[in-house]
């Protein structure tokens, strides 16, 4: 391990037995380390990365602090953990006070993996909720990379994961917005009445069964999807071209196990597609235009929100980083922005960025120095209605996790809607994109804007189905399920 102080270093994030352990004897634990860490790593993410952290980070701290998310549901753990700290405090252990003021999360895995954890922590709604950082071990690492933690892959030996710690130390907390997604549809006339989600829909997508009469969002005769996001929302052909990558991968995993090379199939699968000739492969139904209807919610009223008809890919953006990094959104100049109320992209304002993308030549503009997709709006609210006529199926995608979606065959209607939920807490280094409303920065503009979501009725609702849209329905795992496609 090191010298000593390399032994020193590594005692500020290890926590004691007493503390993890419901019924374990406290013996005569003094030092108070200044981080306490809480990991959970998915084994299964990055080829044979993830197993190497799980044995490093094992190695360095205690190893009923590190979990494997393939054996362990991070709900359980969490819930465990807190319902212990909680009956320490009452008998008055203030070093178990301390820990949890000081406790930190680290999640190792990718984009799929560190959505699960932010809705665990935003589901459990913990008291002083532990601040999260996150290892990058997918393809994309869009959210790791938002934070500054990076987009590459890491290595694994005991002085790099040291220094992640350290970083992890001294990184500041910043507020994110969340966003709760509804879906409906009409349920069949005939058969079961029980909701039954479309084919591989992501667990980040819950189907709930019959929702009390009292909840506004449910309505007669529909089925019910809820879930949410803290990156994007996606739909078109950037998310059909992610869907059949998350399809070869889980056929040939074999295949799977090296970044670069998952880029490169990513990169390929994006042309077999016809992500860069579209006009070629795609009829005109496969425009958004063409699909759906689009609504934003302005000063308390649904406004239609008019898409150019050669868009082919919507993103509801809320971090500045898609696609491996990118900024779809840029920096709007602010003279020539001002009437259209754009601002730079807070990730606490309680607004996300709409853009819009005609192919993948189009999305290559964001390479270049002020490069931007089309910019369609800033909203806290949209709608997406399809109805039938233009398309069997589209393919929809969360923060990574694509599903192929039917479309209407008869008069109904699939409505898609987004609204904001609430806010999590990251942990951010030196190197984050993300911008604050709160950060000392005076080249930051003001936000002036006319969102105005004070008028709330629709979504004005205080049941348990609308508050828990995350760990312990929607992001926990069943047993034995295969969590390799969430690297």
């Amino acid at each position: 391990m090191g010298d000593g102080n390399s032994i020193r270093t590594l005692k500020e994030f290890s926590i004691p037995d007493y503390i993890l352990l419901p019924g374990a004897e406290n013996r005569g634990v003094y030092h108070l380390p200044a981080c306490p860490v809480v990991v959970f790593i998915n084994s299964k993410s990055g080829g044979q990365l993830g197993g190497e952290l799980f044995v490093t980070y094992s190695s360095i701290l205690n190893k009923n602090q590190v979990f494997d998310l393939g054996v362990h549901a991070p709900d359980k753990v969490l819930h465990q953990l807190y319902a212990n700290l909680a009956k320490l405090k009452h008998n008055g252990d203030n070093f178990a006070a301390e820990i949890q003021n000081r406790l930190r999360i680290v999640v190792a895995g990718g984009d799929g993996t560190a959505s699960w954890l932010l809705g665990v922590v935003s589901d459990l709604k913990l008291p002083h909720p532990p601040p999260i950082a996150t290892v990058p071990l997918g393809t994309g690492n869009n959210l790791p990379f938002a934070f500054g933690w990076g987009k590459k892959n890491p290595t694994t030996d005991i002085s790099s994961v040291a220094s992640f710690l350290n970083h992890v130390k001294a990184a500041k907390e910043m507020k994110i917005d969340s966003w709760h997604i509804i879906m409906r549809m009409k349920a069949p006339k005939e058969g079961s009445c029980d909701p039954i989600a479309p084919l591989e829909l992501p667990h980040a997508m819950h189907a709930f069964n019959r929702v009390s009469s009292s909840d506004k969002l449910n309505m007669e005769g529909y089925h019910t999807y809820r879930g949410g996001f803290w990156n994007y929302f996606s739909m078109g052909m950037d998310a059909q071209v992610s869907y059949a990558f998350h399809s070869e991968r889980k056929l040939h995993p074999e295949k799977f196990k090296n970044q670069l090379y998952n880029q490169s199939a990513y990169l390929k699968l994006g042309c077999t597609q016809g992500w860069f000739m579209s006009s070629m492969f795609q009829s005109s139904s496969r425009n958004i235009a063409q699909l759906t209807k689009v609504k934003i919610m302005k000063k308390g009223h649904w406004e239609d929100l008019h898409i150019p008809r050669s868009i082919r890919s919507i993103v509801c953006l809320n971090l500045p980083s898609f696609s491996g990094g990118l900024n779809p959104w840029g920096k709007p100049n602010r003279k020539k922005s001002i009437y259209r109320d754009l601002t730079l992209p807070f990730v606490d304002d309680g607004l996300f960025e709409v853009v819009g993308f005609r192919d993948a030549w189009h999305g290559l503009v964001l390479f270049a120095p002020n490069g931007h997709g089309t910019r369609l709006a800033q909203a806290s609210k949209i709608r997406f209605e399809f109805h039938k006529g233009a398309a069997d199926y589209t393919f929809m995608r969360i923060d990574g996790e694509p599903w192929k979606q039917p479309l209407p065959k008869d008069d109904a209607t699939v409505v898609v809607e987004i609204s904001h939920h609430g806010q999590v807490s990251m942990l951010a280094t030196p190197l984050c994109r993300s911008k604050s409303m709160h950060d000392d920065d005076p080249s930051s503009p003001s936000l002036d804007n006319e969102e105005d979501d004070s008028s709330d009725d629709e979504l004005d609702e205080s049941s348990e189905e609308r508050r828990k849209f995350g760990a312990a329905e929607t992001f926990k795992y069943p047993e034995g399920v295969d969590i390799a496609h969430l690297s």
